[in-house]
């Protein structure tokens, strides 16, 4: 229920005084403390609705770092050790968002979470909407930032329609308390989601004031990925017609007219090399012409905080860097807790599939994603790697020697001279294939027998260097929107039977992004796991585009490797309609539980939600 949280919004959400800086120390969102000034007369004057405004933009730094919903329980995000030898029978231990199982419900905390800060950034839009007439300040200026606002709030309700259906739709500022939980109609909430992204298109300027505002580019974006979602007309309950796919790809082809593609993939990314002995520049890149809209953060650990508005600080500075799993602490010659790798906590861990839907020699994504090779950080005199032929064998490690290497899984080490002496092999360094990913590597009676890292490699897309120990201390840009999945949503349109691309047919927009990731092999025919289920299978299949192969499911493959880790995926698989067939196809575990059915195609109401509102708000069915 929505007015709980619009309820408190003036005290903490639009306090004068509590909104931190994003983009730089001194940036768009700072603000001078005013004291002796009430909201309803500072909101009147253009400083204080500046600020009103300034206020709806921390609180994405919580939401996008709230991914469980997002990443968690899909088709390539989910635990490893479902095949692990040390388990008989893999345990139901993966967590409900990644079985389906019961405890999916109202009650987890991973559902209440969400909503709130969605509603709690609408509480916001709805507060500079309704107070903007009062407001005495250049009208031009004005309705920018009104603009900013309706953007947002139809971002909000953009996620919360996908994952709810239909839900609560408050337009104004609430200032009293209230019970009221009655829902709005899905298809009411895309008409209004699209009102607003129109209104906002029409007056956001090309090039915002401050970095980091929302522009005329951003509304188009959202705008093309709102039509390509109601064009799927979901379970035919929210107002979509085939005439929504060529809106989508008409909004698309102006995305991708004003935000050219990076030159590299690598681009978008800190700069950085796997040995942190041979350090890197640490440039950001987040500022590149791709990128269409992004969550700011800066390099002052004080002040590059989430919303002041919550009691517990959620995510600090950006933890992109930290939360998906691998890591090099337990390497041998690890200096510990540093930031030399930092922690990598799995959070968001991704499962066997997603590294087989990439061609490790082809494609430069693969190579950049993931870090295939660990190093020693300080010389180990005598290190003792359990070899299995030879208990009693050590050897010595130098600062800088590889310490583990994670072969590609088309190309593993078959011959003794290829792999680790721990398993019999000449290497002084651990050798683990793609098939022994994820537990199953060097385990003896249930028990790993071997002092060097198992595992699989530690997924390093967001890795920037030089930052403070910890999860939330990175200063990398969030990146939403960026152009290369504006050709992607170009591709689906048409494979939906939208026309008039101004680049072509589906697969010249498809390859445009294949080729960018391809680099040096531009034009070649790269090759993904034709069964990227099977963690033994090494049969490769194309994944360049054709007019006669590409499909929904080649797209779905295609933005699964450009858009690893950014918050998207459940997204596109209940777009789609692939979330079932999907999830039981690459997650062991959903497979394993069987409880994945269509109910989970929206999530449940929170709980707490329920129990607010008079008369009680209805739980979706199923629950």
């Amino acid at each position: 229920m929505t007015p709980k949280y619009n309820f408190r919004l003036i005290a903490l959400a639009v306090s004068l005084t509590g909104i931190m800086a994003t983009a730089c120390k001194k940036s768009f969102l700072d603000e001078n403390p005013v004291s002796l000034l009430t909201t309803d007369s500072y909101y009147k004057t253009a400083a204080g609705f500046e600020d009103l405004v300034k206020s709806c933009y921390p609180l994405l730094r919580n939401i996008y770092q709230t991914r469980q919903l997002v990443l968690n329980g899909t088709d390539i995000f989910y635990p490893g050790g479902y095949g692990d030898p040390k388990f008989p029978t893999a345990p139901a231990n993966a967590g409900s968002l990644n079985q389906y199982d019961v405890g999916l419900n109202g009650a987890l905390p991973e559902i209440s979470q969400l909503w709130t800060l969605l509603y709690k950034e609408i509480g916001r839009a709805n507060t500079v909407v309704s107070r903007a007439s009062a407001v005495t300040m250049d009208e031009t200026t004005k309705g920018i930032r009104v603009s900013e606002a309706k953007f947002l709030r139809a971002l909000c309700y953009f996620y919360l329609v996908q994952q709810w259906g239909d839900v609560p739709m408050p337009l104004v500022e609430t200032q009293t308390a209230s019970k009221d939980g009655t829902k709005a109609a899905s298809a009411d909430i895309y008409k209004q989601i699209l009102a607003d992204l129109t209104e906002a298109e029409s007056k956001l300027p090309v090039t915002a004031s401050n970095y980091g505002r929302v522009t005329k580019g951003a509304a188009q974006f959202l705008l093309a990925r709102v039509y390509l979602t109601r064009g799927w007309n979901f379970r035919n309950s929210i107002g979509g017609s085939p005439a929504d796919f060529n809106l989508a790809l008409q909004f698309a082809d102006k995305v991708i007219a004003t935000y050219p593609l990076a030159a590299k993939y690598k681009d978008l990314f800190p700069v950085r090399s796997e040995n942190p002995l041979t350090q890197y520049t640490g440039a950001q890149n987040d500022k590149n012409a791709e990128i269409v809209f992004s969550v700011q953060y800066n390099t002052d650990v004080l002040t590059n905080k989430t919303d002041a508005a919550f009691t517990q600080d959620v995510a600090g500075g950006n933890n992109l860097h930290s939360v998906f799993g691998g890591g090099g602490e337990g390497f041998p010659g690890s200096k510990g807790r540093t930031s030399d790798y930092n922690r990598s906590l799995p959070i968001y861990p991704l499962g066997a599939t997603i590294f087989r839907l990439f061609d490790p020699t082809l494609d430069t994504r693969y190579d950049h994603n993931f870090l295939e090779v660990g190093y020693a950080l300080l010389p180990v005199a005598g290190f003792k790697p359990l070899p299995l032929t030879n208990a009693n064998l050590k050897i010595d490690i130098k600062a800088g020697d590889t310490v583990v290497y994670f072969r590609p899984w088309n190309n593993p080490a078959t011959a003794l001279a290829d792999r680790g002496i721990d398993v019999g092999g000449t290497r002084k360094y651990s050798v683990i294939n793609g098939s022994e990913w994820g537990g199953g590597y060097n385990i003896v009676g249930g028990v790993a027998a071997s002092g060097f890292p198992s595992g699989e490699p530690n997924m390093w897309k967001f890795w920037q260097p030089g930052i403070p120990y910890g999860d939330a201390f990175g200063t990398l840009n969030e990146t939403v929107f960026r152009s290369a999945e504006a050709y992607l949503i170009a591709a689906e349109a048409i494979v939906k039977g939208a026309t008039g691309g101004k680049l072509g047919a589906a697969e010249v927009y498809y390859n445009k992004v294949l080729d960018r990731a391809l680099g040096a092999n531009t034009g070649k025919d790269p090759q993904g796991a034709k069964f990227p289920e099977d963690i033994k299978s090494t049969v490769g299949a194309s994944y360049r585009a054709t007019a006669a192969n590409i499909n929904i499911d080649m797209i779905l493959d295609e933005r699964a490797r450009e858009l690893l880790g950014e918050y998207d995926r459940w997204f596109d698989l209940k777009r789609t309609g692939k979330l079932i067939e999907r999830v039981k196809k690459y997650n062991p575990w959903a497979a394993k539980s069987n409880s994945i059915k269509d109910i989970h195609y929206l999530r449940p109401i929170p709980q707490s939600e329920i129990d607010l509102s008079f008369p009680a708000m209805t739980q979706n069915p199923g629950y």
